[in-house]
């Protein structure tokens, strides 16, 4: 039976209401209260499902088998060599040419506040290894929380490292550019990039760096800086903490805008600071037009091309194992 688009709502007593899509895992809708007790839509989307299947692919779904770029579509995993579609210029980003992200997931479990979607991804999908079963269970909770948990196993070993690609916009959907957001980074490293935005293998630290956001920057200030994508803005990657450090939910970055702080906490090692560099022009949920630089991602996964990289964060899993990683935006008014 042919599969088609359906929603699924997610509610707490408070006001803050999340839509999530079967198509992708996406969320559709994330409503959530401002300090005068007005609902905002933080996220940016369409009005139907047919916009949703023709237009931006990669609005706040979820992404894999990897999240991020694997530099030249290559890597090796125990002698074998494998190459991906190359999707990205010369390399392979976010699961390849037709990832996670356009694809139809089972929903295993409902409740009003939660949600599970389980997708299997067969031996061989975008040239990937093994056949991985992945599971996302968001959740509203209580305190305004939209809490986002991933788990996968394998029957062969393979590549797995997943994020939520959301576009936030804290003032709401269709309110223009992200300029006036105030951004915080916890983190005192990141991975510089090449020509092609891989990752070279070193880690540096952000001091003395346009990279240094670990006291409060507004977006607008930074964003034209040379050192980012000339012309285009954020897109980098932040090194949460050391490759191999114990896992733990860490504060990663705090977003502001017009009353509004978003939290995001992450057992993940890094976050991909994105700032919709390349959003076309879009007619969005709203009626207001999408362009450029009119979102602000906070993109919790492990480094770039990780497995290229062995002083990188371990993104190989194996038979047996279970990967479990979650990440937590936390929307506080203020």
């Amino acid at each position: 039976m042919k599969q088609q688009w359906r929603t699924y709502r997610l509610a707490n007593p408070s006001g803050m209401v999340a839509e999530i899509s079967n198509y992708g895992a996406k969320i559709v809708r994330l409503v959530v209260p401002d300090r005068n007790g007005n609902k905002r839509d933080v996220v940016l989307g369409f009005s139907t499902a047919g916009e949703w299947l023709a237009q931006e692919t990669y609005f706040n779904a979820v992404i894999g088998r990897v999240a991020n770029r694997i530099k030249n579509g290559r890597f090796t995993l125990d002698g074998k060599a494998h190459q991906l579609p190359c999707n990205n210029g010369t390399n392979s980003l976010h699961g390849g040419v037709h990832g996670f992200n356009e694809k139809y997931w089972d929903v295993t479990a409902q409740s009003a506040y939660e949600l599970t979607l389980h997708y299997r991804a067969a031996d061989g999908e975008e040239g990937y290894p093994g056949n991985l079963d992945v599971w996302v269970t968001y959740t509203v909770t209580r305190d305004n929380t939209l809490r986002i948990r991933f788990e996968a196993q394998t029957d062969a070993p393979t590549l797995a490292a997943f994020t939520n690609h959301a576009y936030f916009n804290l003032s709401g959907e269709g309110s223009g550019r992200v300029d006036n957001h105030v951004l915080q980074v916890f983190a005192d490293r990141y991975t510089p990039f090449d020509d092609t935005a891989c990752p070279t293998g070193a880690i540096m630290p952000v001091e003395g760096t346009p990279m240094d956001f670990r006291l409060p920057v507004r977006i607008g200030d930074r964003i034209s800086d040379p050192f980012f994508a000339p012309g285009r803005g954020i897109d980098n990657n932040w090194c949460l903490c050391a490759a191999d450090a114990p896992k733990q939910l860490r504060h990663a970055a705090t977003l502001q805008a017009d009353g509004l702080s978003m939290e995001c906490h992450t057992t993940m090692r890094g976050l991909q600071v994105y700032t919709g560099n390349y959003i076309e022009r879009h007619t969005g949920k709203s009626g207001a037009m999408y362009d450029e630089q009119h979102a602000v991602c906070l993109e919790a996964q492990n480094w770039p091309d990780c497995i290229n990289h062995p002083d990188f964060p371990n993104i190989v899993l194996r038979p047996g194992e279970t990967l479990d990683e979650t990440t937590e935006y936390r929307f506080i008014a203020s």
